[in-house]
């Protein structure tokens, strides 16, 4: 008897507990959220079982069912949605099936399609490593092809069965197609012969399941034969001769046959289904299961949410958190916490501001973190189990059993205080209000006592300023408040915790347009206490406020801070790999060049050896011959490297800071000039009438001794040594002219009469510069562009003087 009790007892707890848990599912909304997840799915159960979703009070339930539904949506991601083909329910089938009934074929080819679905997700559930519990869908899956393959080889719809799904069938249907065509052959007589002028119209047709010909009434007695039908106006009758009754008869038998052998065959198929109705209707389980699944993977992916992390520690921490009913580009994310520093927290602000949307975020999240749904917040964001939520918030006034806003919302309350326990999460919606604001202040402030002091987590909205100042001197209770900005009339939605919120009503209806004296007189109305009050807040308002400017431009300073180290840090280690790099390179190049080294200088001892052996023989001097040839090669060989090698140099230093008129090389063209003109980094260099601009690393000083021998007069060279053309294809320019310039004073100390400059076609842009400078150049005497032959407009030909 007591076991009985107590058994009682747990159940009117837990029948309490769903009764608040589905006041609070109406009350915050979660049924539209469940109608659209059921919107992804693509099964009527699979719908069926959103709708039925239930917040649990298991953890460990919580957080398989959340693990579930991450794993489908990474499924998602990495291999698109799966099909589910719309498997339609076919638990009746079965159970016809069972009691040996005969199935048609439309429950056969849904029972096929759910075959198929099974065998399909058997294929696409392949990430058993990053998808452990939907693999364990995968393992209790039992596909049967043999099933599917046989129902789908006998029916091909829902009222056509194939010839082939008996040889029986196949004969009937043979044997009944060559009757049809021997009955129109002989009625095809009466349609196109001497007797077509008794027909009404020259066609067969069929009534009471026997071919008939139209015959005009006033002919009936013309054509013999069985009468079956007559038209509306009785001026035709459908006739069957009586050449084709027999046929008709036997075509009949035929359609019968027919008739009983696919009766068989469907009889057949449903004692299949029937040996195999427990794994069908397991595997249509699994597959509605797995619908419901991947469409809560779905609405997640759909609404940028995340799986929660489902705490022991009774505590709240939504962090960018969404109202999952409201437009995701528009609302404000928010941060709550509630459940470390504070049990209770009131929240205050403007009317609209977004207190009552704040108090329905946080409810109706922890209801779809039960129920195994994704929230849209960020993954950070943590929840507790609870065994309740009990809600109080809207205008439940009732018309019908006479009860005002103010009663509606003590009845709720009532029930509330009645049935929370210290693991119920509780949500007061301008608790207080709709009474005297004396006695409503006083009221709600003991409701919050009585729920703080049995360490429930609870969040009340209020305009009370005497549950401001509660808030504000009793532990475990915080307030917070909705952002307004008054300039703009516009509610921020960001929620400020740890600060009270005001109502900024004066400063409402002066934008409004309320006149400056009304709202003076107000002013003056109010007690100095409540003066002082807000005006405390407004300040710690303002101070809040250029406190979080000042620290956004910290944190865009540090954020670039960190930028410009971060990449500071990366040309570092790119700087510290390449000379690691080249270091290793040239040490290899080295050792490449140090062993050739010894293998020339092995190879020149044992050539040494072999001709010391072989001095007295006839032909010692031939071999000498070839020897000295051998040795060359080998050197030459090893000299192949040596230029590699030396490109591995220390930074050029100039021996003193260069001035304007030194005589320098520069290194990318291996020329001698003049610097002219020093700017920065950079440097001007005349070499001859032309000027180039360099930088200064890439000059070398040239010492007084070679500055004579690049200034001494320069020895003709003869004709043959001379080229007559140059190609300054790629360059720029003013090296282009610069190569030019050397060119043709080379020419002319060869007395070359013409020279060819290769150019290239391109743009067009280096000719020009080209021409433009030989134009005026006193050396020229002549210019053209090259002919057929000569490379058209690519070269250019100089005559010389």
């Amino acid at each position: 008897m007591k076991n009985n009790l107590m058994l009682n007892s747990d159940n009117l707890n837990k029948s309490a507990d769903r009764g608040a848990f589905e006041r609070a599912m109406k009350t915050l909304e979660l049924d539209k959220v469940l109608e659209l997840v059921k919107d992804c799915a693509s099964t009527e159960k699979g719908k069926e079982k959103i709708a039925k979703l239930f917040p649990s009070t298991s953890k460990d339930t919580i957080i398989k069912n959340l693990k579930e539904t991450s794993e489908a949506k990474l499924y998602v991601q990495t291999k698109t949605s799966p099909s589910f083909m719309g498997a339609k329910d076919i638990t009746k089938s079965i159970k016809t099936a069972r009691k040996g009934g005969m199935l048609s074929m439309r429950q056969l080819l849904d029972i096929s399609n759910v075959l198929s679905v099974s065998l399909s997700m058997e294929s696409y559930l392949s990430l058993k490593e990053k998808a452990p519990l939907l693999d364990e869908y995968k393992a209790a899956l039992r596909p049967n092809k043999f099933l599917r393959d046989k129902i789908n080889s006998a029916i091909i719809s829902e009222d056509l069965m194939s010839d082939n799904a008996s040889q029986k069938l196949f004969d009937i249907r043979r044997s009944i197609k060559n009757s049809s065509n021997k009955i129109r052959d002989v009625l095809q007589k009466y349609t196109s012969g001497a007797n077509s002028k008794y027909l009404q119209e020259n066609i067969v047709t069929i009534r009471n399941g026997r071919y008939v010909i139209p015959v005009k009434n006033e002919y009936k007695n013309e054509i013999k034969g069985l009468v079956h039908d007559t038209s509306s106006s009785g001026s035709t009758l459908f006739i069957e001769p009586m050449q084709v009754v027999e046929e008709n008869n036997k075509l009949r038998t035929l359609e019968a046959e027919e008739k009983a052998e696919t009766e068989r065959i469907l009889y057949e198929l449903s004692a299949e289904c029937d040996r195999f109705s427990h794994d069908i209707l397991s595997d249509f389980e699994i597959i509605t299961s797995l619908d419901m699944i991947f469409a809560k993977a779905e609405y997640s992916y759909a609404t940028e949410s995340s799986e929660p992390v489902i705490n022991t520690d009774k505590y709240i921490n939504l962090v960018n958190a969404r109202h999952p009913l409201l437009d995701k580009e528009s609302a404000v994310p928010i941060n709550v916490y509630l459940g470390k520093k504070f049990t209770t927290l009131v929240i205050t602000g403007p009317n609209t501001g977004g207190k009552t949307v704040t108090l329905k975020t946080i409810g109706l999240l922890s209801l779809m973190a039960q129920c195994g749904l994704h929230i849209p917040a960020s993954d950070s964001s943590t929840l507790p189990v609870f065994d309740s939520i009990l809600a109080d918030i809207g205008d439940e006034q009732s018309i019908e059993q006479s009860l005002s806003t103010f009663s509606a919302h003590m009845v709720n309350i009532v029930k509330i205080l009645r049935e929370f326990t210290p693991d119920s999460l509780i949500l007061f919606d301008e608790l207080g209000a709709g009474t005297d604001p004396i006695e409503g202040a006083a009221l709600a402030q003991s409701i919050l006592e009585r729920v703080t002091s049995c360490k429930a987590l609870c969040a009340s909205t209020t305009h009370y300023a005497e549950l401001k100042a509660y808030a504000l001197e009793t532990k475990d209770v915080s307030n917070a408040s909705c952002e307004f900005d008054v300039e703009t009339l516009q509610p921020t939605y960001r929620l400020i915790i740890g600060l009270p919120g005001k109502s900024n009503a004066f400063a409402i209806a002066s934008k409004l347009g309320i006149s400056k004296d009304i709202i003076k007189a107000s002013k003056a109305k109010i007690d100095n206490g409540t003066r002082s009050f807000e005006g405390l807040i407004g300040k710690l308002e303002r101070e809040r406020i250029d406190l979080e400017k000042k620290k956004d431009a910290l944190e865009k300073n540090l954020a670039h801070s960190q930028e410009m180290y971060d990449k500071a840090e990366k040309m570092r280690k790119e700087f510290n790999e390449r000379i690691e790099k080249e270091s290793q390179n040239a040490e290899r190049k080295a050792k490449e060049l140090l062993e050739r080294a010894r293998s020339s200088a092995d190879y020149v001892f044992s050539e040494l050896q072999e001709i010391q052996k072989k001095k007295d023989s006839s032909d010692f001097k031939e071999m000498l011959e070839k020897s000295r040839e051998n040795v060359r090669k080998s050197l030459g060989y090893a000299e192949k490297d040596i230029p590699e090698a030396n490109k591995i140099e220390a930074e050029y230093i100039p021996p003193r800071d260069y001035a304007v008129g030194d005589t320098v090389k520069v290194e990318d063209f291996g020329k001698t000039g003049i610097i002219a003109s020093l700017d920065g980094k950079n440097a001007t260099v005349t070499f001859g009438s032309a000027k180039i601009k360099t930088e200064i690393s890439k000059l070398r000083l040239v010492e007084d001794g070679a500055k004579e021998k690049t200034s001494s007069p320069r020895t003709p060279k003869k004709a043959s040594e001379a080229h007559s053309e140059t190609d300054v294809r790629g360059m720029t320019g003013d090296d282009a002219i610069f190569v030019v310039d050397k060119f043709l004073d080379d020419a002319i100390l060869s007395s070359l009469p013409t020279v060819r400059i290769i150019h290239g076609k391109g743009t067009g842009a280096l000719r020009k510069a080209l021409w433009d400078y030989l134009k005026h150049d006193k050396r020229v005497s002549s210019l053209r562009s090259g002919s057929f032959g000569e490379g058209d407009a690519g070269v250019t030909v100089v005559n010389l003087k």
